[in-house]
């Protein structure tokens, strides 16, 4: 493990007067802030960790309906799946175990992750099955197999990802830049291994750490990056111009199965007929986001009778059922709960400002538009990530060519 510079000034020998000017000169540099690279490198992962609840999760038996309630109960989009030891193999082939923290016995593997839209590929394939059509048998039938059995029918469902809890924020950035969602990081582990990505992973428990997480953390710490966040996300080349857009008109169920074929967990919804259901989005004036979470905030009671409601139908009935509920003490329901919100930017908006965007309206994505709000593109978390992290080692790869002139 490096050094603090603490250390470092302690174990430097006392200079000798002919030393003098290039002993302070050494140490002036060294007293100047890190870039951000440099910063990045300075913290931890662990620092993610300090404020998150322990991990969610459902077994291995629970039912479709009984996940979907868990996932709709916890706010959230994904959860692992927990087995008894030694019956499964973990998805990808990863060992993440958990332990018990007096003898050390393992009691618990987790085989796999199930989000949101695993469930919804799930019901597509019932739908297909049905020749489209859902009959209220069916999908209470469908309802009712394990969770175990839908693993994998994302491709984040095919692997589960640890980071141990000393990886840099910018080796963290690495594997989340690269698609990677969500990684759990072990708690009250012993071990001193420093690899930031484990495939073998055993700890008296885990916390989930996610790429919002990295986001917040940047955004509370914009001090640091202004230098980056400044620049236009045009600049920095933070648009991503794929994007694949569902006409308003078009039915829940056809959505479900278009976003299972293209492996999207949001598509946003243009005002244009098409006879495509997936169509090129650029051009087209953006008017929803429809997303996995969508289907989180539908009750399961009324999923059945919903799916055959068009995208904009199918809003406003979530829409209008969530404004007229309160947890428990009668207060608003968080933003967290809501659904996903509709969130522009012009290519010029700075990544600050776009990072602010995902995380006051904890949004996974925002659309990019011009002037008159055609669709440009998309900025999604991973892009926000890829664009620091890449415009933080090009900033230090060029403080290192003036050094070293």
């Amino acid at each position: 493990m490096e050094r603090s510079s603490v250390e470092k000034a302690a174990a430097t020998p006392n200079p000798t007067p002919g030393e003098n000017k290039n002993k302070n000169t050494t140490s002036n540099s060294k007293k100047q802030r890190p870039g951000p690279c440099g910063w990045l490198r300075e913290h931890r992962v662990s620092l993610l960790t300090r404020h998150k609840r322990r991990l969610v999760e459902v077994p291995y038996t629970a039912t479709i309906a009984d996940t979907a309630n868990a996932l709709q109960a916890n706010c959230v989009s994904a959860m692992v799946v927990a087995a008894p030891p030694g019956r499964w193999i973990g998805a990808g082939g990863t060992m993440i175990l958990e332990s018990d923290p007096a003898t050390g016995a393992v009691r618990k593997h987790y085989i796999g992750m199930v989000t949101m839209l695993d469930i919804l590929v799930h019901i597509a394939e019932a739908g297909v099955k049905g020749g489209g059509k859902w009959e209220e048998m069916d999908l209470n039938q469908s309802m009712m197999v394990p969770v175990s059995s839908v693993i994998g029918h994302s491709l984040e469902g095919l692997s589960l990802w640890t980071l141990n809890p000393n990886t840099s924020i910018m080796d963290c950035m690495e594997t989340f830049s690269k698609g990677v969602h969500r990684a759990l990081v072990p708690i009250g582990s012993q071990t001193d291994n420093s690899l930031p990505v484990e495939l073998v992973e055993s700890s008296p428990g885990y916390k989930m750490v996610t790429q919002m997480d990295v986001i917040r953390f940047l955004q509370e710490s914009s001090h640091e990056l202004k230098d980056i966040l400044s620049s236009s996300i045009q600049a920095l080349d933070a648009i991503n111009e794929n994007v694949f857009a569902v006409a308003k008109n078009t039915k829940v169920d056809e959505v479900i199965k278009t976003m299972r074929a293209a492996s999207l967990t949001a598509v946003p919804v243009v005002d244009a007929d098409g006879v495509e259901l997936l169509q090129d989005g650029r051009g087209k004036r953006v008017v929803e986001t429809f997303s996995a979470s969508d289907l989180r905030d539908c009750p399961m009671a009324q999923l059945q009778s919903w799916l055959g409601l068009t995208v904009t139908e199918f809003k406003e009935k979530v829409g209008a059922l969530k404004a007229t509920l309160t947890p428990e003490g009668g207060t608003a329901i968080s933003d967290v709960q809501q659904s996903p919100k509709l969130i522009t930017s012009f290519p010029e908006n700075s990544l600050k400002e776009v990072t602010e965007m995902v995380v006051v309206n904890h949004v996974h994505r925002v659309w990019v538009v011009d002037r008159q709000s055609l669709l440009l593109g998309l900025v999604s978390l991973t892009d926000i990530l890829r664009a620091v992290r890449e415009s933080a080692l090009k900033m230090d790869q060029d403080m290192q060519g003036i050094v070293s002139q």
